[in-house]
């Protein structure tokens, strides 16, 4: 679903926010609205298992090697 939803985000990018032709207008919801939705989307789908938030890191001091 989400590989959906990032292909719509991407033609609606390339896409005009509104077209009229013949007399009808039609507008779709604004890149802000849609990238907040699918970062929604996302969050809704790491909270379902929430050991997948967690990240391991390795910490190195600076000027070790």
């Amino acid at each position: 679903m989400t590989d959906t939803l990032k292909k719509a985000i991407e033609s609606n990018a390339k896409g005009p926010r509104q077209a009229t032709a013949d007399g009808v207008t039609v507008q779709q919801h604004s890149l802000k609205d849609q990238i907040a939705a699918d970062q929604y989307l996302a969050d809704k789908e790491v909270a379902k298992n929430p050991a997948r938030a967690l990240m391991r890191v390795k910490i190195v001091a600076p000027g070790t090697v």
